[in-house]
């Protein structure tokens, strides 16, 4: 890919209502890696890395998203708590604010595009305040070569304004930040908060309704490698729970670690053109991928350096969300393009401080899309103040703050896709085994890794000669023998010496489960209902 300056062309922003602007545009990484020094707004890493500080907002706001709601969403989005209607006047409104403060400023423009496959490409201007959130862009969208720009057409336009801050009263916020969706006027506004990840996710919510209501393809929150024979895995799992590790395997090529589509061709696609990854206790023996992507080019947020620019990956004095984006070839192991053919494995990633579920199971297509809708994992006791036992947290799709639609509609698609292509779908519990949080261990990675190889190579169908043991209550399908794993890891209840503890346990988190999806049965087909867990008295 190209990243050179084009000097030779100029664009205006007056259509946008950004009048005088003095724009910067489509410069290179190295010109705002250097600016942004120059302006104060960023230090340099002793790796060469840029790094900032994106100041009160050290992560996502999911109470200040809203989705303009129009004649395209007002019957389509599933409104509620996470997506939080917002008027179509008040937009207009509050977006001529924001262009009318952006005149007469400098103002940093690039195009990009998002969707690795040409058949679901989304051009994309960005249009930024400062040039560390136009540098994160070009990191984590897909950089068109030097001669598409000539006749480039965005058909998105993402400004994000750090410094400009809403009237509730006035502007219809719930306060000063705001982020803001309005598809028919095809805009993303981001104001009054300068982190970056929402930027990406801006993007990446406005996907998850384009591509399934006019795409008829699926959005998916998870990472995805492929094979030398070129099957595709996928991995979906929230935060804790092994996603990125998991995917980067030194005999597969990654696709992409965070966000894909999966088209009715049969392929899966990467949105992206970088990697977004946490860096909390980052070290070069655990996450070598990682650390060494940490290079010119990369960007570094809200981390701690000492006098020489060594960053203390273990400080959290600004937040425990420390991040860092990269462009994907920052990565060596990578497939090219970001596409994947004959998706045959997905794996939904938990970290069950219960120390209940099997570290790994076998799904039917209605739990996998029960499973897919719940999106459990589990908070451990110790991490937030009033936890004194592992809590069940749930996520609709592994992904809710970034799914307009019903969570059925994607589980639906979900289950359809598995079936057509024949796809094995396996529940695989990083967490604890012998015990829940404070009694048991955490699983061992090596396991961890020789299940999913096994999974994948066909060898542990081939181990248990295709014939699994059913859970008593999960209902999931449990091998009994796996290579390179001890055979009483595999069994939950066996680890634990206390099959009284395990049932009572198992129930509680069963009922949770329950609970949980109550909110979900009106909407849910009879396989998916099929696939909810039973609680024995």
């Amino acid at each position: 890919m190209i990243d050179h300056t084009q000097a030779s062309k100029t664009i205006s922003l007056e259509n946008y209502g950004i009048k005088n602007a003095k724009v910067q545009y489509q410069l290179s990484s190295e010109e705002l890696h250097n600016l942004t020094l120059k302006k104060g707004q960023g230090v340099e890493a002793s790796s060469g890395a840029l790094a900032v500080n994106t100041g009160e907002f050290t992560g996502r706001s999911p109470k200040d998203r809203f989705i303009v709601k129009d004649d395209i969403t007002k019957d389509r989005v599933w409104w509620g708590n996470i997506n939080i209607p917002f008027e179509s006047d008040a937009f207009e409104k509050l977006y001529n604010k924001v262009t009318d403060y952006l005149s007469d400023k400098e103002v940093f423009v690039r195009d990009s595009y998002a969707c690795a496959d040409e058949s679901y490409r989304l051009n994309i201007r960005v249009i930024t305040e400062t040039p560390w959130s136009n540098m994160f862009a070009h990191n984590m969208f897909l950089r068109p070569e030097e001669s598409e720009l000539k006749d480039f057409k965005p058909e998105w336009t993402l400004i994000c304004v750090p410094s400009f801050m809403a009237d509730p009263e006035v502007d219809g916020t719930r306060q000063h930040n705001f982020a803001i969706l309005d598809f028919t006027r095809k805009i993303a506004l981001i104001g009054g908060t300068g982190y970056t990840g929402e930027i990406k996710k801006g993007i990446f919510s406005a996907l998850n309704f384009i591509l399934p209501v006019f795409k008829n393809t699926l959005p998916m929150h998870c990472s995805a490698n492929v094979g030398e024979d070129g099957d595709t895995a996928i991995f979906f799992g929230l935060s804790g729970t092994g996603k990125t590790t998991l995917s980067a395997d030194p005999n597969r090529k990654l696709i992409g670690d965070d966000e894909h589509g999966w088209t009715n061709e049969n392929t899966v696609f990467n949105f992206e053109g970088g990697c977004y990854a946490k860096v909390i206790n980052l070290s070069r023996e655990n996450e070598p991928d990682i650390f060494n992507a940490i290079r010119p080019g990369a960007i570094l947020e809200n981390v701690i350096m000492d006098k020489d620019g060594v960053v203390d990956f273990e400080d959290t004095t600004i937040t425990q969300n420390t991040r860092v984006s990269y462009p994907i070839d920052h990565i060596s192991n990578i497939q090219v393009p970001s596409i994947g053919k004959n998706p045959k494995n997905i794996f939904f990633l938990t970290a069950d401080a219960f120390g209940v579920l099997p570290p790994i199971s076998k799904l039917t297509p209605g739990q996998a899309a029960y499973h897919f809708i719940s999106g459990y994992t589990a908070k451990v006791a110790g991490t937030e103040a009033g936890i004194d036992e592992p809590l069940p947290s749930f996520s609709a799709c592994f992904g809710a703050p970034f799914m307009p639609l019903h969570p059925t509609k994607y589980a639906e698609m979900l289950s359809k896709k598995m079936q057509d292509a024949n796809v094995n779908v396996w529940l695989v519990n990083t967490g604890w085994t012998g015990g829940p949080y404070g009694v048991g261990t955490r699983m061992k990675l090596k396991y961890t890794r020789a299940m999913i190889t096994a999974a994948m190579d066909g060898s542990l169908d081939a181990a248990n000669n295709g014939e699994y043991h059913e859970h008593s209550i999960f209902g999931v399908h449990l091998p009994r023998v796996c290579p390179n794993v001890p055979s009483e890891v595999l069994s939950p209840r066996s680890t634990w010496n206390n099959d009284e503890g395990y049932y009572k346990t198992a129930n509680k988190l069963a009922a949770s489960f329950q609970e949980n999806f109550a909110k979900f049965e009106e909407f849910a087909n009879a396989d998916i209902m099929a696939g909810a867990p039973r609680v024995n008295s």
